[in-house]
């Protein structure tokens, strides 16, 4: 198993990050948007537990696939 503090999964959780903030900014969402998008598809989080988990990037593919869906992305550019 890989240690969290590994380079190589710091490497990928900071590409994931990078990928779901650039997602939000190109659809302009905000935290507080993106908290009420959740909610529709039956996941509870607030602005500030979005902010903390995506700034620190250590979220999981479950999590990003809610997030992506919610904003309406459909594809990619990894």
């Amino acid at each position: 198993m890989v240690a969290k503090s590994d380079p190589v999964n710091v490497q990928y959780e900071t590409h994931a990050k990078n990928l779901l903030k650039g997602e939000l900014k190109r659809r302009g969402v905000t935290y507080a948007q993106l908290a009420e998008k959740l909610a529709t598809l039956g996941v509870t989080e607030n602005e500030g537990n979005l902010n903390n988990k995506i700034s620190r990037g250590g979220f999981t593919a479950a999590f990003m696939l809610q997030c992506l869906e919610a904003i309406g992305a459909q594809d990619i550019r990894i």
